[in-house]
């Protein structure tokens, strides 16, 4: 059975971004990312995805947005998370991440089996 997972780093006022970028580099988190999501399929909004710059290789990179005409080049366009998940277990993979932003963690929280959660001692405006 395919486990649906969300997959965030989070400061400890809860911060998970700032201005559509992550507000800290953390090598050995981005390669822990990198390890776990690697061959999964990703869901993720479209601000995520513009501030990626590209598809993340190695991963099914699927984007939520409301603009129908909306063009993800290297990924996958859907309007709704359960679109997008059902799009992602077309070839039933063990684990789907759910990688951000805020507005795709809040919907993802009510079904996600598992959080992958990385806590950032520091205090960060976000």
């Amino acid at each position: 059975m395919t486990s649906l997972n969300l997959i965030v780093a989070y400061t400890d006022n809860r911060v998970i971004g700032k201005d559509n970028d992550m507000p800290w580099h953390l090598p050995g988190d981005l390669a822990n990312f990198k390890k776990t999501t690697l061959g999964c399929p990703i869901i993720m909004g479209r601000k995520t995805w513009e501030s990626l710059g590209r598809p993340l290789p190695g991963r099914r990179n699927i984007v939520i947005t409301r603009n129908a005409n909306y063009q993800a080049t290297g990924g996958e366009c859907v309007s709704t998370l359960e679109e997008a998940v059902a799009a992602a277990g077309k070839d039933s993979p063990e684990n789907i991440f759910i990688i951000g932003g805020e507005q795709i963690f809040r919907l993802g929280l009510a079904v996600a089996n598992k959080v992958y959660a990385t806590e950032i001692h520091a205090h960060i405006d976000g």
